[in-house]
């Protein structure tokens, strides 16, 4: 295995291990994978910086509700990039997510998200910033 295709394929074991993690509730888990935690919310413009902070993210995020869980829809390589679609599913909601997971060299330091999930029933999840629907608008 040439140099380039390990690195690809150690990227791609640690966004997976990543996503495993996030779909089993094992946030520290989660953000252990991470060698800087950092992630970019690109809808509401949120920078969540540090492992407990965004420990703290995720529990904001579960209290809140619904529980989600997601799947794999596509995953491409790029220069510092690992770029991932994602099917999201849940209690009332779904949607489809992209996610940049920016790497330098073998070190994972940071997630940036675009879209998420959208709520099937328009009510909106309490403190949180209310999500993207299908059509552009919020709800």
């Amino acid at each position: 295995m040439t140099a380039s295709k390990s690195l690809r394929a150690l990227r791609e074991a640690i966004v997976l291990e990543h996503l495993e993690a996030e779909n089993e509730g094992e946030f520290e888990g989660a953000v252990g994978v991470f060698d800087h935690a950092r992630w970019e919310v690109m809808a509401t413009g949120e920078v969540i910086e540090g492992r407990a902070a965004v420990v703290g993210y995720y529990e904001r995020v579960v209290a809140a509700g619904p529980r989600l869980s997601s799947r794999v829809v596509s995953l491409h390589h790029a220069e510092g990039a690992v770029i991932v679609e994602l099917r999201l599913d849940g209690d009332g909601v779904g949607g489809r997510s992209g996610v940049f997971f920016l790497f330098d060299g073998a070190r994972l330091v940071g997630k940036r998200v675009y879209g998420g999930w959208e709520e099937k029933s328009r009510h909106p999840v309490a403190g949180m910033a209310a999500p993207l629907l299908s059509d552009g608008n919020r709800t």
